[in-house]
């Protein structure tokens, strides 16, 4: 007995000690299908999932969603405390219970309570050791705990500092794309002559993103569960939203922009790929289409309307298709694991924003200043009655 209870013991203690180190200070993916951080996530995660997805309210099932990544690494923490007491307890009852407990009671309690006074370094001292073994093993169980607490206190500002830099981009996407972003959007609000550079920088800048939250999320991919601060916002849905625009500028535009484009596109689909890995997921199959041959029309005739440069060929949907099929599979994956919808091509109805607002001040502020003989007050008087009526837009 005492045999097989250090056994079980040791066991415990490798499994997390191996299992911390592998979820917080190894700077790469972790493998292994029995570690201890994978087991607990797919055994939590699927039934708060399961509940959430039947919460009929939208908001409220986001919200509910939204509790899941920061309790979980609570909880994950203390699975990982609780085991190592058990583990040291198991350690204290191989040697034989070597204690003095002055409230009598002795055997595998007294050791499981000598375990979490002495990681938690409480040192009460109402339970004492005796043994050279048993003093040497609290020794070392006490800086095991002390080294643990260490490294929790400063895994919480790696992770959201890591969590705030993804969400600063996804919330400047909204006056760019739309909330939810889409690929159509993106490029209208770029299509104004002179835009060109600003969207060959916003697509350097979300390579870099889409690079950033490869080497972040892979490192702690617990990150794939923190929900962005809206509820029509998401990491994945931004993420989407770029690879759909990088795809169309490659396949169907004729624009300068399609160079930075093949680049994002590598970089966000690198992403999205090893990211749908790390949850053994496969590509998805038999999605939805979420851009039809009508659709697919409609786009390119808002593009046109806009001033893109549209390619008019016959093929142009055929190559857009190929890119499609090469990350589709995996963001669909990731969507319907995590519960993240993805983004639409064309935005499904009317949508009003503060951009359609700024947008259409600043173009009554040009009209105005335009005709010849205009004054200063006078286009204060056009900018004063916009105002007056901004809920017409």
């Amino acid at each position: 007995m005492r045999v097989v209870a250090l056994l079980v013991g040791v066991t415990c203690l490798l499994v997390v000690l191996l299992d911390a180190f592998e979820t917080i200070i190894l700077p790469r993916r972790a493998t292994g299908r029995f570690r201890l951080t994978r087991i607990f996530y797919i055994s939590t995660w699927r039934p708060w999932a399961f509940f959430a997805r039947r919460m009929p309210h939208p908001r409220k099932r986001e919200t509910a969603l939204s509790f899941y990544g920061p309790m979980s690494l609570i909880a994950l923490l203390v699975v990982w405390a609780a085991t190592m007491v058990v583990g040291f307890g198991l350690l204290y009852f191989a040697l034989g219970s070597p204690f003095n407990d002055a409230a009598g009671h002795g055997g595998f309690i007294s050791d499981l309570y000598v375990s979490g006074t002495t990681i938690f370094t409480l040192g009460l001292g109402d339970v004492t050791p005796h043994g050279a073994w048993a003093r040497g093993l609290i020794i070392l169980e006490s800086g095991t705990g002390l080294g643990f607490l260490a490294v929790v206190m400063g895994y919480f500002p790696v992770l959201y500092g890591a969590f705030s830099r993804r969400e600063v981009s996804i919330s400047l996407l909204d006056a760019r794309a739309g909330s939810p972003p889409t690929a159509a959007e993106l490029l209208r609000r770029h299509s104004p002559k002179g835009a060109e550079q600003a969207l060959v920088l916003l697509l350097t800048e979300w390579e870099r993103w889409s690079a950033e939250l490869l080497e972040s999320h892979i490192s702690y991919p617990l990150l794939c569960y923190f929900r962005s601060q809206h509820t029509n916002q998401s990491w994945l849905s931004a993420l989407t939203a770029i690879l759909d625009t990088s795809a169309l500028l490659i396949s169907g535009v004729t624009a300068q922009e399609a160079r930075q484009a093949q680049l994002t596109f590598a970089m966000a689909r690198h992403a999205v790929v090893d990211l749908a890995q790390i949850f053994s997921l496969q590509p998805v199959k038999d999605a939805l289409d979420r851009l039809p041959a009508e659709r697919y029309e409609k786009l390119r005739d808002l593009l046109c309307e806009a001033g893109v440069s549209v390619c008019r060929d016959q093929l142009s949907s055929e190559r857009l298709a190929v890119m499609r099929a090469l990350y589709e599979g995996y963001a669909e994956a990731l969507s319907r694991y995590l519960l993240m919808p993805l983004p639409p091509w064309i935005s499904d109805g009317p949508h009003k924003d503060n951009w359609q607002t700024v947008a259409k001040l600043r173009k009554q502020t040009e009209d105005a200043n335009a005709v010849p003989g205009t004054t200063a007050e006078e286009a204060a008087q056009v900018i004063a009655s916009m105002v007056e009526h901004r809920h017409d837009f």
